[in-house]
């Protein structure tokens, strides 16, 4: 805790939402404005995994060395402004990444404790095995002077929370102030989708329709936990409540968010434009977190090769019947291969780019030779003996490992989570004393509602907006409306078995559905969407992504009322 300042709300800003994010955004942000905090979150679920083979091809170091070259970059304006850095760029090292830093001049220290791997309960054959672990040990190294505090895999609003501890001085069974700066830390962790990234009402925002780069966010956490989401003044994007609601939504899984510090319940939330790109969060609720700790496995699935064929109209679907029985007989020693018809292809089209399909063929199998040249081979030897207009996209290629994620749980007394300060002590972070069950979301039934007069067959974009993301196997679309009216009708409407119908891929998968009539939103979970993750399943869009605008891209029949308004 800053005695001096401890009064005031924390101004902590975003500079990176995942490894590849704007490198110039760290630079944009010191220079942008005051801050007191500067994050970066650089690991996506995926990320682990990647770091994971560019390490094992001698490529890689296991960190974001990206965020070791902003520092540097950025080294004098961080020693003039005394702003403290967190990061969770150390990825699978994050003392080698601290140890990078050291160089620079900075008082640096490292939270791990992270990688699990050797448990019980973990794979043998995992390649990473990382605990999502909170934000005490970010505090601790705060409070022991670190300028810079590099982690490893902690949850994505760890280093909003232990942060925002630190400079108030939260103690552990703070459970309202704790999830405050959750939900900020929600906010920020993805950078610009906040600010109008990724924003299905994009057309309605004239500084994101200017092209200019968009802003990243910052938040201001106040005592109570409440905030602000703001931005730099004169940067591009816009912080309003529909962005913001937008990204509350995103990657959730029901209405309570469970952290390692505390559980939030996202129905408490309430949303208030408060000026020209600031949006207001009131203090919500915060439960005590649960007693076990999530762990993110990743182990080698097998190994997969794709080819990708364009097949032209006509007959689209007879030429990749013709094609199929040409070749399944070479591909009958792999364990699994998939057939994927991307129908791109339009009636009387006026250009070639709307005459051809896509075929995607996916081999994987225990034995990387079975999938290998030998098998991309097989369907390249059939250039010119099948369908007429056979054309393929890329040359053969050999095989790749593929990962599998599986998600476990672990005791909380089974993680070692520790701050390595920068005078060279350790300290070591308790485990919650206070721990509760997850509470059982048992949702009641939709409340049917009646709408008399006419109805008009449009898209459901039209009236609501979504957001889609992936959490492990699992995908969520998170649905929302801006009026009471509006929110009368959607909850009423969209229900499971209407999602199934409206999205078929998920017709035969357990979806769940949550409420929202605090922000007029739905939440969808469609479990298994994703098979084992998004580096094993062959979908065209591994982490759905798209799913949101696809059933925004649905037509359904609303009433003329709403769409008047």
């Amino acid at each position: 805790m800053l005695a001096d300042a401890s009064d005031r709300a924390l101004r902590i800003g975003n500079c990176s939402g995942f490894l590849g994010d704007r490198r110039s955004a760290m630079r944009e942000m010191l220079e942008g404005g005051p801050l007191d905090v500067l994050t970066g979150d650089y690991l996506a679920e995926l990320t682990m995994w990647v770091l994971a083979r560019v390490r094992t091809k001698g490529s890689g170091k296991g960190f974001a060395d990206t965020f070791v070259e902003q520092v540097t970059d950025c080294r004098d304006l961080i020693a003039a402004s005394g702003v403290r850095i967190v990061a969770n760029a150390g990825g699978l090292a994050p003392e080698a990444c601290a140890e990078a830093l050291k160089p620079l001049g900075f008082s640096v220290a490292y939270v791990d404790g992270d990688d699990v791997r050797g448990r019980t309960a973990i794979p043998e054959r995992a390649v990473t095995a990382n605990a999502y672990l909170g934000g005490w040990g970010i505090a601790a190294a705060l409070g022991a002077g670190a300028q810079i505090v590099v982690t490893g895999r902690v949850t994505d609003a760890a280093m909003v929370i232990g942060s925002a501890a630190w400079w108030h001085g939260w103690s552990a069974g703070d459970f309202d102030e704790l999830a405050g700066a959750l939900v900020a830390g929600h906010l920020l962790e993805c950078g610009t989708q906040v600010t109008g990234g990724n924003y299905c009402f994009f057309q309605e925002l004239s500084a994101v329709m200017d092209g200019r780069p968009l802003g990243f966010p910052i938040a201001e956490i106040a005592s109570d936990g409440s905030s602000v989401i703001t931005k730099h003044p004169g940067t591009g994007g816009a912080v309003t409540v529909g962005t913001v609601t937008a990204q509350l939504l995103y990657e959730i899984q029901g209405r309570h968010y469970a952290n390692p510090d505390v559980t939030v319940d996202l129905r408490s939330i309430r949303l208030a434009d408060a000026g020209p790109d600031r949006v207001r969060i009131d203090p919500v609720r915060g439960l005590a977190p649960p007693p076990t700790t999530k762990v993110a496995v990743n182990i080698v699935g097998g190994y997969r090769n794709s080819v990708t064929l364009l097949v032209p109209a006509p007959d689209v679907e007879a030429k990749t019947g013709l094609l199929r029985r040409q070749l399944e007989p070479a591909l009958r020693h792999i364990d699994d291969v998939t057939w994927r018809l991307d129908r791109t292809d339009q009636p009387d089209p006026g250009s070639a780019a709307c005459a051809v399909a896509s075929l995607t063929i996916t081999a994987r199998d225990s034995d990387a030779t079975k999938v290998g040249r030998a098998f991309s081979s097989a369907a390249v030897e059939l250039g010119l003996a099948t369908f007429p207009g056979v054309a393929f996209t890329s040359p053969p290629e050999g095989a790749r490992p593929y990962g599998v994620y599986q998600p476990v749980y672990l005791p909380n007394s089974e993680i070692r989570h520790v701050a390595h300060l920068p005078d060279g002590t350790v300290c070591a972070v308790e485990p919650p004393t206070e721990t509760a069950d997850p509470v059982c979301d048992d949702e009641p039934p939709p409340v049917a509602a009646a709408f008399d007069g006419p109805t008009r067959r449009v898209p459901l974009g039209s009236v609501i907006g979504a957001r889609s993301g992936d959490k492990g196997a699992d995908a969520n679309i998170g649905v929302w409306c801006r009026s009471e009216e509006h929110w009368r009708w959607l909850r009423s409407v969209l229900t499971t078995e209407r999602l199934r119908k409206l999205l078929p891929e998920a017709a035969a998968l357990p979806v769940s559905r949550t409420e929202f009539p605090n922000l007029w939103a739905l939440n969808f979970v469609v479990h298994g969407l994703l098979g084992r993750g998004a580096a094993e399943n062959t979908r065209q869009d591994r982490q759905a992504k798209t799913l949101a605008e696809w059933l925004r891209a649905r037509w359904a029949d609303v009433p003329v009322s709403l769409l008047d308004r």
